[in-house]
């Protein structure tokens, strides 16, 4: 599932023909992705101007200029593909050659949104993906967002309200990074990277990473994830940034999917480890991640 990196880079890809943009045309192909679409789903998005497209966790929000925010999450395998020919492009801006009569023609396209700037195409195989409306002054207590935890990257999330929230946690650490109100939008991949950063075992009891364990690992996490947006995310398996380019973050790692490898960390001299903690791959190395 993309994490938040992969999220943030669809965000900012999305950004230059969404935000401040209409929509002229809507097109759902099917009457549901993980749940059913909002009833009258494309007829309420027509011509509703993008005031703004954030993203909270792992969901991107495009608030719209009538008072309803279109939440949007991209599940195991979808992805948003930008479609734009014959326009000028602006630095920064992802760009896909195609020919614009076939965007969104594949089975798998679930999705078309219009604009004047560009033709955005959802595609979801496995259609675990979803597309709600929802009003934007209450978004903070719909149920999909209540009780989140702080942002990662935010100045909210500091080493003193990290140690807060796992206090009295029996939990190992990787477990608790993974609770979304704990912290919001982080995943396997970065919890994985962010604790070798900081030199944290993820088997170590959640209540015992306070103050000088908590003081490295913030800033881990914000270093990790702001590298790995840098790098456009991670591809392993359904991921792809809105021009249809991979992610390259997968090829910094340091323990992620690096079993039997040896510890990147100068004169430490361990091997990179594997073990499995609530179903999911934990990778670290023993020697130096205490």
């Amino acid at each position: 599932m993309p994490e938040l990196p992969e999220v943030e880079t669809v965000r900012m890809g999305l950004v230059p023909v969404l935000e401040g943009r209409r929509f002229i045309r809507v097109d759902a192909r099917r009457a549901d992705l993980r749940v059913p679409f909002p009833k009258g789903f494309a007829k309420r998005l027509i011509g509703r101007k993008v005031v703004r497209l954030a993203r909270r966790a792992k969901y991107l929000l495009a608030e719209l200029d009538n008072g309803e925010t279109l939440i949007m999450h991209l599940g195991m395998s979808g992805r948003f593909t930008v479609y734009r020919n014959g326009a000028a492009f602006t630095p920064g801006e992802f760009m896909l050659e195609t020919v614009e009569s076939e965007a969104g023609s594949g089975t798998h396209d679930h999705v078309v949104f219009e604009t004047g700037a560009a033709r955005i195409v959802y595609t979801d195989h496995r259609r675990f993906g979803l597309m709600l409306l929802a009003k934007t002054a209450a978004l903070d207590q719909h149920p999909l967002f209540r009780g989140l935890g702080p942002e990662p990257l935010g100045d909210d999330f500091t080493a003193a309200i990290l140690g807060a929230a796992l206090k009295g946690k029996s939990t190992p650490i990787k477990a608790a990074l993974l609770d979304q109100r704990v912290v919001a939008g982080l995943g396997n991949i970065y919890v994985c990277e962010a604790l070798f950063a900081a030199g944290i075992s993820p088997k170590r009891l959640a209540s015992t990473v306070a103050g000088a364990r908590a003081a490295r690992l913030v800033p881990a996490i914000k270093t990790v994830l702001t590298e790995a947006i840098a790098a456009g995310g991670s591809t392993l398996r359904d991921y792809a940034r809105t021009d249809g380019e991979l992610g390259y973050f997968q090829h910094r790692f340091k323990v992620y999917d690096r079993e039997g490898k040896r510890c990147p960390k100068p004169r430490c001299g361990g091997t990179i480890r594997r073990v499995v903690q609530s179903g999911r791959s934990t990778f670290f190395c023993p020697k130096c991640q205490r």
